[in-house]
C-alpha cells in the first residue's frame, strides 16, 4: 500500500533535510540514499551483500527496495562508504543516528565505534580516531527482537493484527556526519523562565569553554556545564499554539558556533476561577484538544516518507482546530517536534513501551473498571520481571528527555499507557522531576491509576463519559475515547478491520462523532474536563479509525465540522 507522499521521496537521499534543527551547524553530511544489505543466521559480517537498500527506510518497508523481515536471534548488516577530504585527526567527526530499532553496532573501517540499545532513541558517537583521508567504510550490525525479549517496541508485534502493527527493524532514521572543532558544544538545555522574563541555558561542552549566548537583544557568558541566564528584553511574546512564536538563540564555545532556536510558554496544573483543577498554558486556563497520533505510514511504517508528511499531518490536526497531538508510544524524529513548535500545537509525549507479556486481570479488568488498579511495584503482574530491562528504560527515557527537553511544544510527559509494561512509576516520575520541572507528567495513562501526581487519566470506549471530580483532587483528562470507524474503499490496508464504533457511511460518522463531542467533551468541559483526545488521526493498517485513511489520501471528516465543535472548547 501507498502513500501519496511516493512521489517526493528522493530515493538517493531522501529525508535530507538538517535533522537537528535546535541545534544547527553548517558542516554536515547526510548519508541516508543507497546502502548495501545482508542478512545473516549469526553475528559474522556476511560475505555476500545481497540487497540495496534505502537508508532510512527499515527493510520490512515497501519503499527500501527490500521487502524482508529481520527475524528475532538473527542479524540486519549495512555498508556503506563516505570520503573525507582532510586530515581527520584535525578535527572530531561525529556519527549521528536518529534510531535504530532494537540493538545497534557500528564498525568504521572494520574498527568497533560504538554499541547502542533501544529503538527509538538518538545516539552519536566521535568517529575521528577510526578515520582516514580519502575513503572510509561504516558497517551497521542490528538486531531486533520485538515482542521476543522485554526490549522496548511500541505497537510493533511479530505477529501483526488488531491494535498491534506491522514490526520494523533496523535504522529507521537518518544518519548523518558531522564535523566538528577540538572543543564542541555536546549538549545544550534550554529553560524559560515565564515568569521572570528570562532564559536559562546550560550548555555542555567536550573540554572547559567559556560559552556565549546571544537571543532577541541580550547577551551573556559563563562556563560550561552552568546555567547562563539571559534577561530578555521587554516586549517578547509567549508561545502558544495561537501565536507559535521562536525566537533565534545563537551559541558559541571556542571555535564552535550553533544556531538554535527557544519559546516562551509555562505549563502548570492551578485551581481555575470556577474551582476546577485545570491544565494552564502561561498562567491561565487552557483546554488540551487534542488528537491521539501512531505515527504509521502505509509503504513507510515509523519512517515519514518525507518532511512533507509530517508537515501535512500536523496541519490538518490544525485546520480541525485541535491545539494537542498525543504522540502514541513513539519517538518521533526531531525535525516532526520542530514543525509542532513552529506550526504551532502542544505534543503529549509517550514513552516507549517494553517488558513480556501483562498478566490478564492487568490488562483487562481495568478497561472496563477504570477505578480498579494493581501496584505497580508487582512486577509479574505487568511482565516487568527483568531487572536488566527496567534498568534499560530508565537509560531510554533519560535518552528521550535528552533529545526532546528543549522543544517547546512538548506540555506532557507518558511514562506509561495502560498497563504496558508499567512498573514503579511514582519513582519514574521523580526521575523526570529531576530532568524536568518544567512540564506536567501523566503517570499511567488509562488506568492502573497508582493515585500519585497532579493528573486522573481516563481512558473511555465504548459508552458514554461522564466526568466526576477526582477523590485526590486532580485534575481529570480523558487521554483517549472515540474511535469511531468508517471503510473507505480502496484506501484500506486489510479485511480484517478493528475499531470501537462501526460507521456505515460518510454521513453516519458525521452525524456520530458531533454527538460524541457535544456529549462527552463539550458538556462536561464546564463540569471540570481539562483535556481530550480523540482516537485518531490516520488509519493504521487494521485499524480503520483515523480522520485520515492510511494513504492519507481521504480526509473523512470535513475539517470545517471538527473545527466548529473545537471552538466551543476555546476558554
Amino acid at each position: 500500500m501507498k502513500t501519496k507522499y511516493e512521489k517526493n521521496v528522493d530515493l538517493s537521499c531522501p529525508l535530507n533535510e538538517y535533522p537537528r534543527p535546535q541545534m544547527v551547524r553548517d558542516n554536515w553530511t547526510c548519508l541516508n540514499g543507497p546502502w548495501q544489505c545482508a542478512f545473516t543466521d549469526t553475528a559474522e559480517q556476511p560475505q555476500r551483500w545481497d540487497y540495496t537498500i534505502i537508508v532510512p527506510f527499515s527493510p520490512e518497508s515497501e519503499i527500501s527496495g527490500v521487502g524482508k523481515a529481520l527475524e528475532p536471534g538473527k542479524f540486519l548488516w549495512y555498508r556503506r562508504t563516505f570520503e573525507i577530504s582532510d586530515a581527520p585527526a584535525s578535527s572530531h567527526y561525529i556519527l549521528h543516528f536518529g534510531a535504530v530499532d532494537q540493538i545497534a553496532a557500528v564498525y568504521v573501517n572494520g574498527a568497533l565505534a560504538g554499541v547502542h540499545m533501544g529503538g527509538y532513541t538518538c545516539f552519536e558517537m566521535d568517529v575521528a580516531p577510526f578515520l582516514v583521508k580519502g575513503t572510509n567504510e561504516i558497517t551497521v550490525m542490528v538486531s531486533d527482537d520485538t515482542d521476543m525479549s522485554w526490549q522496548s517496541r511500541g505497537k510493533q508485534k511479530t505477529k501483526r493484527g488488531g491494535i498491534f502493527y506491522t514490526p520494523q527493524s533496523g535504522i529507521w532514521q537518518t544518519v548523518w556526519l558531522e564535523k566538528v572543532p577540538q572543543t564542541y558544544v555536546q549538549s545544550m538545555l534550554i529553560l524559560p523562565l515565564f515568569d521572570e522574563g528570562k532564559l536559562s541555558v546550560t550548555v555542555k561542552t567536550n573540554a572547559a569553554a567559556e560559552v556565549n549566548i546571544k537571543a532577541m537583544d541580550a547577551s551573556a557568558s559563563g562556563e560550561s556545564g552552568q546555567p547562563i541566564i539571559l534577561i530578555l528584553p521587554e516586549g517578547w511574546e509567549a508561545w502558544s499554539p495561537e501565536n507559535p512564536k521562536l525566537y533565534p538563540l545563537y551559541v558559541s564555545a571556542g571555535e564552535d558556533k550553533i544556531t538554535a532556536y527557544f519559546g516562551m510558554r509555562k505549563f502548570s496544573v492551578e485551581t481555575a476561577p470556577d474551582g476546577n483543577k485545570r491544565l494552564f498554558l502561561n498562567g491561565k486556563p487552557y483546554f488540551h484538544t487534542g488528537v491521539l497520533d501512531q505515527g504509521y505510514y502505509a509503504d513507510t511504517l515509523l519512517t515519514p516518507p518525507c518532511d512533507q508528511a509530517m508537515i501535512d499531518d500536523i496541519t490538518m490536526i490544525k485546520d480541525m482546530g485541535f491545539n494537542c497531538i498525543r504522540k502514541h508510544i513513539k519517538q518521533e524524529p526531531l525535525r516532526w517536534y520542530y514543525h509542532c513548535d513552529r506550526l504551532g500545537i502542544l505534543v503529549w509525549q509517550d514513552m516507549i513501551n517494553g517488558g513480556g507479556k501483562l498478566n490478564k486481570i492487568t490488562a483487562l479488568v481495568p478497561a472496563k473498571f477504570p477505578e480498579f488498579s494493581i501496584k505497580d511495584s508487582n512486577y509479574h503482574m505487568f511482565g516487568r520481571e527483568s531487572a536488566e530491562g527496567r534498568a534499560q528504560y530508565y537509560k531510554e527515557l533519560d535518552e528521550m528527555l535528552d533529545a526532546l527537553i528543549n522543544c517547546p511544544c512538548i506540555a506532557l510527559w507518558t511514562p506509561f499507557n495502560e498497563g504496558w509494561g508499567q512498573f514503579d512509576s511514582e519513582k519514574v516520575v521523580e526521575f523526570i522531576k529531576r530532568r524536568d520541572t518544567s512540564r506536567t507528567i501523566d503517570h499511567a495513562s488509562g488506568w492502573n491509576d497508582q493515585h500519585i501526581g497532579e493528573l486522573k487519566s481516563l481512558h473511555i470506549y465504548l459508552r458514554p463519559y461522564k466526568f466526576s471530580k477526582d477523590k485526590l483532587g486532580r485534575a481529570v483528562i480523558l487521554s483517549e475515547f472515540g474511535a469511531y470507524q468508517l471503510v473507505e474503499e480502496g484506501h484500506c490496508f486489510s479485511k480484517d478491520i478493528t475499531g470501537y464504533k462501526d460507521c456505515r457511511s460518510r454521513e453516519k460518522l458525521i452525524a456520530d462523532f458531533t454527538r460524541l463531542y457535544e456529549r462527552d467533551i463539550i458538556a462536561q468541559k464546564p463540569l471540570g474536563l481539562c483535556a481530550s483526545i480523540y482516537t485518531q488521526l490516520s488509519d493504521v493498517e487494521d485499524e480503520v479509525n483515523g480522520f485520515v485513511t492510511f494513504d492519507r489520501e481521504v480526509i473523512k471528516i470535513p475539517a470545517e465540522t471538527v473545527r466548529r465543535l473545537n471552538e466551543k472548547l476555546k476558554d
